[in-house]
């Protein structure tokens, strides 16, 4: 008899324990990857991105997305998306953006020279879509980088060899 209620008050307590796991806040409904994503690449040498930001206000946060584009272009690459987009980073050279912080700096401020290089050709309803988060708002933007563009500007400026 001991054990029996040994064994249910255990029951008890493991599902009271369960119970208590599943009380979370429903706040995100499901995890995006804000990682840049190559969605095509065009025959002038620009590539078709998905790029995310992040801001206090709307604008600040597709300002950010369009910075994050080019970004990921010269640093990073773009590595995710369709098959016929491998975007390998323009600036192969290791800490490139250190080495050249001064160019990059004012390549990348508000209003800089990165507009030159990115194109809202593609864009369409439903293109950019935006959540509210706390303290912010994220963003995601369809955004035409000119890779070919840019690789000749910075040969340009002497930043790449």
């Amino acid at each position: 008899m001991k054990t029996i209620t040994l064994k249910i008050a255990l029951f008890a307590l493991l599902a009271v324990g369960l119970a208590s796991c599943n009380n979370t806040k429903k706040g995100v409904v499901a995890y995006q990857n804000m990682e840049t994503v190559c969605l095509g690449s065009e025959l002038d040498g620009s590539y078709t991105v998905r790029a995310w930001g992040t801001g206090r206000y709307l604008g600040d946060a597709k300002e950010q997305a369009k910075k994050n584009a080019v970004y990921d272009c010269l640093f990073k690459g773009i590595l995710r998306g369709q098959g016929d987009c491998e975007a390998k980073p323009i600036m192969t050279e290791v800490n490139a953006r250190e080495k050249y912080q001064a160019y990059f700096d004012n390549f990348f401020r508000d209003g800089g020279l990165y507009l030159d290089y990115i194109s809202m050709k593609d864009r369409r309803p439903g293109s950019w879509t935006h959540a509210r988060m706390k303290g912010g708002i994220t963003c995601s933007m369809v955004i035409r980088v000119d890779y070919a563009k840019l690789r000749s500007q910075l040969r340009e400026d002497g930043i790449l060899k």
